[in-house]
Formats: C-alpha cells, structure tokens, sequence
C-alpha cells in the first residue's frame, strides 16, 4: 500500500463556548482564503465557558495575518503528520502497531476515510518523534 507522508503546521485558537464561537473564528479563515483540511474543536472543561480549535493548513501573508488577528497561533508544542493513502481494513491498525512497535506514543490521532482514500493527522510530543514516526510509516505495505 502507497501512502503520502509529509509534515504539517498546526494552529491553534480559544474560543468561546457558545453558538457561533467556532463559526466566527472559522469565518476569518475563510475570509482571507484557507482551504482548512482539517478542524477540531472541543470544550475546554477545564476552563468553563472556553473552548479550543486546532485546524490546518493555514498558508501564505494574508491567511497568517488573519489568524493571529483572530487569536490562532501555530502550536510549537504539538507535531503533527498528515497520512494519506488508499483506504483498505486494518489501514489504521497497520499504522498504530508500527509506530508502537517502533516506540512511539501517539498524543494524537484523527482519522476519516472518503470513498477509497483515506486521511489521517497524527498528534506526537517532539519533532524527534515525528520524524521517527515517518520513517517508521515509510515501512508501512
């Protein structure tokens, strides 16, 4: 199985926990341009009456300005890869059992399939880890 490995930014954004919070954030990016791959979003119950998006890509002068207008930063703490490859059963535990056979812990992993490709962001703690996790995901057949 062939599949499409590369490194990806990763911003970041509080929000507020209410209708429209996400929406409004959203609008901003689609305003300056983004074509956003990939969003999660989530309360934060740690912080009540707040939440948290995470979202990629954000590209070029003009989408980077209107995210740290609106309050995203790109994240130096969380490393993410994008998988891509053609969707297939056991895909994601093909996956999963060779970065832990390779000692990797995962902080992270999204994943969704679309007719018969699927995509997937993994979540890791450390560029060092990132960059062992594709070299591991290189072995993948």
């Amino acid at each position: 199985m062939k599949i499409k490995v590369s490194k990806t930014d990763v911003w970041v954004a509080a929000m507020d926990d209410r209708p429209g919070g996400l929406a409004e954030l959203l609008e901003v990016l689609a305003d300056a341009g983004a074509n956003l791959e990939f969003i999660i979003s989530r309360r934060a119950p740690e912080k009540p009456g707040k939440g948290v998006v995470f979202v990629t890509p954000i590209k070029g002068v003009r989408q980077v300005k209107a995210a740290q207008a609106a309050g995203f930063k790109k994240t130096g703490s969380l490393h993410s890869l994008r998988i891509e490859g053609e969707d297939q059963p056991g895909v994601g535990a093909k996956m999963t059992t060779l970065l832990a056979r390779a000692g990797i812990n995962l902080r992270g992993l999204s994943a969704a399939a679309f007719g018969r490709r699927f995509v997937c962001h993994l979540a890791l703690d450390t560029a060092a880890a990132a960059a062992k996790a594709v070299k591991a995901l290189k072995s993948i057949k």
